[in-house]
């Protein structure tokens, strides 16, 4: 069967499921966890692809769950990937009222895309020459770093990302290419945005420890808050310093300003991104923040301690898989806008993972609200769940029929790392 012939199937089967599709959406809304907890988001999207055709599942990353779908032969191997994760955004409609936890950013119709494509696949996969993966995967969003250090120091993850842990664990060792998509909101028209690039970032935590003394005698005492507003003033005398065309992006806040207002402060507690566009001026400009740290301290006779945490790599897509992408978008949706090259600028673990392989992380409109708020929602059901699968699914038929010479042509242009040189790339970073 002639791949137009196996697109056109695969299209007619993720439209039969529309429906179950949308109010699988909708369910995993109305029920969002926050990363490396998100137990009944896993169980369920575990559920559908099971009833969709993909086997063999099994856990990954504390809660993430990975799955096949085999064709005929196993030229190569495509993972594609959906986020388990919700943000804290208390103030959303959907929040749970416990944890703040929200879908504000579109991961639980990334998971509705995700199923789409297992129905899609499943449809055709006697005629492809490969092997298509399902990952859902953890912990996206880069928060709560108190709670994902204590899993870590009780050894049940090593790194605090989703995907950067899946690859630890070797996820991705029997991959050769991956491919999710992303909520695009308030768009000014119905497009998809391929090509673009994110920021990576290095994550800090902080503290700064000065002496107690009651507040009507401060000259007893030593003020850890007073260096730490020193510290966001130097965060601001730098920014001159930071080249336009690197995108550097320096961001911290206090999560602790001390114990009691008459007390003065002693124990004093931040966390900070450092973000670029490439791990080198990441690396450069995590260097000097560290200098303005240890000079604000040393000024107020603080003591200082700050501990690099690798965060995520830049985003890099693959320029092979997006031709592809972007030829499918034309075909199924001619009238959709398609635009390149867009920055981003934000930071995902997909970065990771485009380091490690070949990927891609196109952008989808939908959606309204800004990202992260209580304002975002799905706004074209269409658009946020039905299309991506589409999209995906027909890429997918593209890199594996025909003996997957798509595909093998990628691998051979792009080699993939392994996962020890990943890591050796994170360590020269933070050095």
């Amino acid at each position: 069967m002639d791949k137009s012939k196996l697109k056109a199937y695969a299209i007619r089967t993720i439209e039969a499921r529309s429906t179950e599709l949308t109010a699988l959406n909708k369910t995993l809304t109305s029920h969002p966890e926050l990363g490396f907890a998100e137990y009944r988001t896993s169980s369920a999207i575990k559920a559908q692809l099971e009833k969709y055709g993909v086997k063999d599942i099994s856990p990954v990353a504390l809660t993430g769950q990975k799955g096949w779908i085999h064709g005929k032969t196993h030229a190569a191997s495509v993972m594609l990937i959906g986020e388990l994760d919700a943000v804290i955004s208390p103030n959303h409609p959907h929040a749970d009222p416990i944890t703040g936890a929200a879908h504000a950013c579109g991961h639980d119709s990334q998971l509705a895309v995700l199923a789409g494509c297992a129905a899609g696949i499943s449809a055709i996969a006697p005629y492809l020459d490969g092997d298509v993966c399902f990952a859902a995967a953890p912990a996206e969003e880069f928060i709560q770093m108190e709670l994902r250090q204590a899993l870590r120091q009780a050894g049940k993850i090593e790194w605090l990302g989703g995907k950067q842990q899946m690859i630890h664990e070797g996820a991705f060792d029997d991959i050769d290419m991956a491919m999710m998509v992303h909520a695009e909101t308030n768009a000014p028209y119905p497009r998809v945005v391929t090509g673009g690039k994110s920021l990576g970032f290095i994550g800090k935590e902080i503290r700064f420890t000065g002496r107690e003394a009651h507040a009507a005698t401060p000259w007893l005492g030593v003020n850890a808050l007073n260096a730490a507003n020193l510290f966001i003033s130097a965060i601001n005398a730098l920014r001159e310093t930071f080249r336009a065309e690197d995108r550097v992006r320096v961001h911290a806040i206090i999560t602790k300003g001390g114990n009691i207002v008459n007390t003065v402060p002693a124990d004093v507690r931040m966390e900070c991104h450092v973000r670029a566009e490439n791990p080198a001026v990441m690396g450069l400009v995590s260097r000097q923040i560290n200098n303005a740290i240890s000079g604000c301290a040393y000024a107020l006779g603080v003591k200082a301690e700050v501990t690099d945490i690798p965060g995520y790599y830049p985003l890099e897509q693959n320029a092979e898989l997006d031709k592809l992408f972007i030829a499918n978008t034309h075909l199924t949706a001619p009238d959709i806008t398609i635009e390149s090259g867009l920055p981003f600028g934000g930071s995902t673990d997909m970065g990771d993972v485009s380091w490690l392989m070949p990927a891609i992380h196109p952008s989808i409109s939908g959606f309204t609200g800004a990202l992260h708020s209580a304002d975002f929602k799905v706004a074209d059901e269409y658009m946020a769940c039905i299309l991506p699968a589409k999209l995906l699914t027909m890429t997918v038929i593209d890199l594996l029929a025909d003996g997957a010479k798509e595909a093998l042509n990628i691998k051979k242009l792009y080699p993939r790392k392994t996962k020890e040189e990943y890591k050796a790339m994170w360590e020269a970073s933070i050095s």
